[in-house]
């Protein structure tokens, strides 16, 4: 049923595939953590770099016996998300793909190479921009008298949920370029409707990112101008289709 969906599927046809996409995407993260839980020690100390400067230590502290453990679980699976981020967009482009025309369906690779990337963007842009000014702001404010003790369980929490916060805000220009189509916005859409999703937006970042102001605004403007970009992509596609709409009905000069 799955490789042989068609847009006229109904309701239950569609669930039917959801199923079949979300078990297919769970067994790749499976593998995704599989592979990534034997190099936990060496993840563990890339994501532990960011706040080690402000660490007495050196090092995080753990409070339970079990916490350690778990922790290196999580970072299995923050890693096999990421591994496995490919084979996720195949499976969600699989089930949007019957949407679409047929011209639109060769579009794959490029939905899943740009999504694989804006993904690892928001990822890389996590570690390198937001957690090193975020640390910086909340170690150093109020002073140095007062040193950290930061536990492995919640610095861990802290990193993997921001840093797949970031990935997924980031991937707003597949989302939107993807509903463009199949339909369901348009560039007039998205300029008419522009200051309320940036209102949303702010929202969002308000929500998902650290209680301060800097990392909210750290998110915000990478996805405000992803906004921007994705309104201009969306155009772009418009003007094709438009160009190749007009030489269709061109007649052929014999």
């Amino acid at each position: 049923m799955s490789e042989t969906s068609t847009p006229n599927q109904t309701l239950i046809e569609h669930l039917g595939e959801l199923r079949f996409r979300l078990v297919r995407s769970a067994w790749g993260v499976l593998v995704g953590i599989i592979i990534c839980y034997n190099f936990t020690h060496q993840i563990f100390d890339w994501m532990r770099a960011p706040i080690a400067p402000y660490l007495p230590t050196g090092g995080l502290v753990f409070t339970g016996p079990m916490d350690k453990f778990l922790a290196h679980l999580k970072i299995a699976f923050f890693g096999g998300v990421v591994i496995a981020s490919p084979w996720l967009l195949y499976q969600i482009w699989k089930f949007v793909s019957p949407g679409l025309y047929r011209k639109e369906r060769k579009l794959a690779i490029s939905f899943i190479t740009s999504g694989t990337l804006l993904f690892l963007t928001g990822i890389a842009f996590t570690y390198f921009v937001v957690l090193p000014m975020a640390f910086h702001f909340l170690m150093t404010y109020g002073g140095d008298v007062d040193k950290p003790m930061i536990t492995i369980d919640q610095y861990m929490g802290f990193v993997t949920i921001t840093a797949l916060m970031f990935g997924l805000s980031f991937e707003l220009p597949l989302v939107i370029v993807t509903l463009a189509l199949l339909g369901v916005v348009d560039q007039a859409f998205l300029r008419r409707n522009r200051k309320y999703a940036v209102m949303t937006i702010a929202i969002i970042c308000a929500v998902i990112t650290p209680p301060d102001l800097l990392s909210m605004l750290l998110m915000l403007a990478p996805m405000w101008f992803l906004l921007e970009a994705s309104i201009i992509i969306v155009g772009m596609f418009e003007r094709k289709k438009a160009r190749e709409a007009a030489l269709a009905k061109t007649p052929e000069i014999s």
